[in-house]
């Protein structure tokens, strides 16, 4: 949870700037993260200012993320005004955010972690899918594994926020879909569709998350936003972003992770896919909280294993 022992701090005489996506989701975390650190330093919400931009990433929805710049189209419009002092902090969903990010910006803050599961709308079960059922994804973790699971279906492009891919849905563009549960559950729409299971059907990594950024050098602000960081998320989330980093994936990289601690000890559980989910690799490694080497170490050992289908998706860092 949050640090709650920290001493109050007199509410700014400026409201301070957060920085979010326009869709419904992200203003949605922004007022939850408004929401915490009002309440953490006993301030009123007027403190903190929400001020919203409408991402590169939400304006092209007729195009896989990967063919148009990635995750960086989540981020750039923030990134840029968290350098130019237009915001003092930035909320993203985590899994959103690139692996590799400039020195100046640091992951401030990790709120409790949401569901981590998929959620798949438009069917009881992946076994319940009709035979040759079209799935609409436009992500590669969620295709790949559909693929592995379901060879038969077929795999349609959908993009978009929660209603516009539940819209395309109801319009007949396809038999399911699969969405974040943390989404939903943010949304309020958490009885759209079935959770699968975090442990047969791995979440992407970061999913569930939400992450805030300011600037490196903002020694006030990191101060501020250290009141609201989940020490075991922020554990989770450094974990699963290492591994990433090592494996040197991309937005067509089909990437599979799920963090659990049991009985004290933390483990990171991965698997990789072929594109066309035919070949895949699995495998999990205990870890020390703030360690980023057992996670790398992780990344390695699937690398090693996995044939070309899978390794042709990813540039491991030397």
């Amino acid at each position: 949870m949050p640090d709650s022992t920290l001493a109050p701090i007199a509410q700014p005489a400026q409201p301070l700037r957060l920085g979010t996506r326009a869709s419904p989701l992200a203003m949605a975390q922004a007022h939850e993260a408004r929401a915490l650190l009002c309440a953490a330093h006993g301030w009123d919400l007027e403190a903190v200012e929400i001020v919203p931009v409408t991402a590169s990433g939400d304006k092209v929805l007729d195009r896989p993320l990967a063919e148009i710049g990635g995750k960086a189209l989540w981020t750039k419009e923030l990134d840029g005004w968290l350098y130019e002092g237009e915001i003092d902090f930035a909320v993203h969903s985590a899994k959103d955010v690139e692996t590799i990010r400039p020195d100046w910006l640091t992951i401030a803050a990790v709120l409790p972690r949401e569901d981590v599961r998929d959620c798949l709308v438009g069917a009881p079960s992946i076994e319940a899918l009709p035979q040759g059922a079209r799935l609409g994804t436009s992500a590669p973790r969620r295709a790949a594994q559909m693929l592995h699971l379901r060879p038969d279906i077929k795999i349609v492009p959908f993009r978009g926020n929660v209603a516009t891919r539940l819209g395309k849905l109801a319009a007949g563009e396809a038999e399911a879909t699969l969405l974040a549960m943390a989404g939903l559950n943010r949304l309020g729409q958490s009885d759209v569709g079935t959770p699968l299971p975090a442990d047969s059907w791995l979440p992407a990594p970061g999913q569930g998350a939400i992450a805030i950024e300011c600037r490196t050098d903002d020694a006030s602000t990191r101060a501020l936003l250290s009141a609201i960081n989940c020490a075991d998320s922020q554990t989770a989330l450094l974990a699963e972003r290492a591994l990433l980093a090592a494996l040197g994936g991309n937005c067509h990289s089909s990437i599979a992770a799920l963090t659990t601690r049991q009985n004290g000890e933390w483990w990171l559980k991965a698997s990789l896919f072929s594109p066309d989910g035919q070949d895949r690799v699995d495998g999990q490694t205990s870890f020390a909280a703030g360690d980023p080497a057992a996670p790398a170490n992780l990344a390695g050992t699937l690398l090693a294993k996995a044939p070309p289908s899978i390794t042709s998706q990813f540039q491991p860092v030397a």
